[in-house]
């Protein structure tokens, strides 16, 4: 018996050495052979991660660059202008949720339009009412540089605040510096009073504009935040009051 179990284990021990000998020769021939072969791969890799940034980011895209050009070009309701564009992003989400649901239960053609109505009311509806939900109400506290400052947020306009939600979510790091103002706030920072300033509460009734930190981020990340406003459809300007910041509002 023990004879029997010594060849076993040989037999195993040569058996993966010869699974990993061929694993091996796979993956020289698979691997790029030259330069231009690795840049192609590269730029195939690339071209995949991109896809996939694409593919994360076009609900959220749908929702807070829907909303603010709903709001600007459709009605200036913008709890219409959310709404719609929350029905628009549900839509997205669903159109995601058939696809993965698909590839993994096999149901095609009506099989697959059948799967809709429960997953638009089960999933993408929910994901979007909570998203919206959490993002106009809430702001963690290491986002606001103080608590007049997050005290602030639930003043400043919706749009801007999902603006900003969305941002946290991939920039952790973001820091509100200023929201709301009074005109006896100018003299305070040693400025002079500003009128028109959108940190005022509009007639609206709601707060346009926010001030972001820029100091210490980056050039590239300060850069990358700025586009990210001007690409959901908010002004914005880099300019120094009493410290650097990127001021972004809503007109």
């Amino acid at each position: 018996m023990d004879g029997i179990a010594v060849k076993l284990e040989r037999l195993k021990r040569e058996a993966r050495r010869e699974w990993k000998r061929k694993w091996r020769q796979k993956l020289r021939k698979a691997a790029p052979a030259n330069a231009a072969e690795w840049r192609a791969l590269a730029g195939e890799v690339g071209i995949a991660l991109l896809k996939i940034a694409l593919i994360i980011a076009l609900p959220f895209g749908v929702l807070v660059r829907g909303s603010v050009f709903i709001y600007e070009h459709g009605t200036r309701s913008v709890w219409l202008a959310v709404l719609t564009a929350g029905i628009l992003t549900a839509g997205v989400v669903t159109a995601y949720a058939v696809w993965i649901a698909r590839k993994f239960t096999s149901r095609g053609g009506r099989g697959g339009r059948a799967l809709v109505m429960p997953l638009a009311k089960w999933v993408a509806l929910p994901l979007v009412v909570f998203y919206c939900g959490y993002s106009l109400v809430y702001l963690a506290s290491v986002n606001a540089k103080s608590a007049p400052v997050r005290a602030y947020y639930r003043s400043v306009h919706p749009l801007l605040r999902l603006a900003l939600s969305t941002l946290i979510l991939v920039d952790h790091d973001m820091l509100i510096t200023d929201s709301g103002r009074l005109p006896e706030d100018y003299a305070r920072m040693g400025l002079p009073t500003n009128s028109r300033t959108r940190h005022y509460k509009q007639a609206d009734g709601w707060i346009h504009a926010v001030d972001l930190r820029t100091t210490g981020r980056g050039f590239m990340k300060n850069r990358g935040v700025q586009f990210y406003f001007w690409l959901m459809g908010f002004d914005t300007r880099r300019h120094v009051g009493t410290a650097d910041h990127l001021h972004v509002e809503l007109h």
